[in-house]
């Protein structure tokens, strides 16, 4: 099966706050799911010049991380340091130690265990659409 032939990993959530953008991330993360997300962002950050963020990790299994350009990697990494707020991650691994040094002053990133989302939400003042 080709890239284009699978279900994206990168699945957006509909939220109640248009400078947020959410995302399931589902499976593993291939070459195309890199760039998708990185449209995705580039997209959010044409609207807003600042965004949160919330990161889903649903059955997270990694990233073909040797596959993605390097270019594209530290392009999409250059933009979202200048461009994102906050940043919430929900589930799967706890990177938030090995990113804070990475982050601008004033950015926040934290992490929240799958089964405390809704704090996650609560952080950001948003919610997932749909929801009451």
């Amino acid at each position: 099966m080709s890239y284009l032939e699978e279900v994206p990993a990168i699945r957006r959530i509909d939220t109640d706050r248009d400078d947020l953008f959410a995302f399931d991330i589902v499976g593993e993360v291939n070459p195309a799911d890199a760039e998708n997300l990185f449209g995705l962002l580039e997209a959010a950050y044409a609207l807003h010049s600042q965004i949160d963020v919330l990161v889903r990790l649903t059955d997270f299994e990694g990233a073909q991380w040797a596959e993605i350009s390097p270019g594209t990697f530290e392009q999409g990494r250059d933009a979202a340091l200048r461009h994102v707020r906050q940043c919430a991650s929900v589930g799967g691994p706890d990177w938030s130690g090995y990113l804070r040094g990475e982050l601008p002053e004033g950015a926040e990133l934290r992490h929240f265990p799958a089964d405390r989302e809704t704090e996650a939400w609560e952080w950001l003042d948003a919610r997932p659409r749909g929801t009451t």
